[in-house]
């Protein structure tokens, strides 16, 4: 069934955003956004504020759909999804087993590594170990497994004030989290490309004025030039978009998803590695995705419908794997 023949009526959408994770602020921003263009379009719109009471509330409203706004854990781990799919609601974006695997890092790798996608090299560590000795050659980036927006990210340089061994009292993840992701560091530019109704839109690369493309540089005005689209060779860009596709269907992502890329522009394409995608993609007025649909001719509001008409197309609830049959197992 087209997306316009989905359209044809008037929906009633629970935007679930908020939750406690470090991206509610965020989250909070996007739902909203999704809802008043929801709104705009005549559909009845609940606003659902994660919390606890999530499936008594979502019972409640009993909407035709729910646009999952959720960032980070547990709206895009597959916690949220496996609830909805045992209620039987419809949901946007990707489904369980995607999700469970998108989100860590690690597990991305497995999956995609093995299917051709180039990604930097690496390995967990726990966070005692960097107090003894670095884990890799500096400079190397410790990350998270599974948080986004690029929460808690730290480069380790020889010179930077983490100490060498890092030191405990210093300001950084191993404070917060009991293990990391330890990469080699791709010096470089940062590139990004979204995936709507299976389609790659288009390369945007990131300039922060200071520092890098960190949690603050994304959602702070001012702070990140958007360069869209982005002044690089064509077969760079060709290869983002190829990439990004690429990573989306093996995953097995639904709706919208976003590749983040590094790329040693020194190395020509041997240089452009995937850091990650991201299944639930900000909607905030800074956001990547509605940049990049709004180059390709799409409005926000037709965006948010596309990605709801989508689920209920494709019955994006539980699906996984990805347009070749292929699973995303890691």
């Amino acid at each position: 069934m087209s997306n316009a023949a989905i359209l044809s009526r008037k929906l009633h959408v629970a935007v679930l955003m908020g939750g406690w994770a470090n991206e509610r602020p965020v989250s909070l921003m996007s739902g909203e956004g999704v809802a008043k263009a929801l709104e705009a379009r005549g559909h009845t719109v609940t606003r659902i504020d994660m919390d606890r009471q999530v499936a008594a509330r979502i019972a409640e409203a009993a909407p035709d759909i729910v646009f999952n706004a959720l960032h980070g854990v547990p709206g895009e781990d597959g916690t949220v999804q496996g609830m909805l799919d045992l209620m039987g609601v419809p949901y946007t974006h990707s489904g369980l087993a995607t999700s469970v695997i998108a989100i860590d890092k690690e597990l991305t790798k497995q999956a995609l590594v093995p299917r051709g996608i180039p990604m930097p090299g690496g390995r967990i560590v726990k966070t005692d170990d960097l107090y003894q000795g670095d884990p890799l050659p500096r400079p190397y980036v410790l990350k998270p497994v599974n948080e986004g927006s690029s929460v808690g990210v730290a480069i380790v340089t020889q010179e930077g004030n983490y100490g060498n061994p890092i030191a405990r009292d210093a300001k950084g993840p191993w404070q917060e989290f009991a293990e990391l992701l330890a990469e080699p560091y791709i010096r470089g530019r940062e590139l990004t490309t979204a995936v709507v109704g299976g389609k790659a839109l288009t390369v945007t690369e990131l300039v922060p004025k200071s520092g890098f493309y960190d949690f603050d540089a994304k959602y702070t005005d001012g702070m990140t030039e958007h360069v869209c689209p982005a002044d690089i060779p064509e077969e760079i860009a060709d290869t983002c978009m190829r990439l990004a596709l690429d990573a989306h269907r093996i995953l097995g992502c639904k709706g919208t998803s976003r590749t983040d890329f590094r790329w040693d522009d020194e190395q020509g394409v041997d240089g452009l590695f995937v850091l990650e995608t991201n299944t639930q993609p900000g909607m905030t007025p800074l956001s990547l995705v509605p940049e990049q649909a709004k180059y390709c001719g799409m409005s926000y509001e037709d965006l948010v419908e596309t990605i709801i008409a989508d689920a209920l197309n494709t019955g994006a609830s539980g699906a996984t794997g990805g347009d070749d049959g292929s699973q995303g197992q890691a």
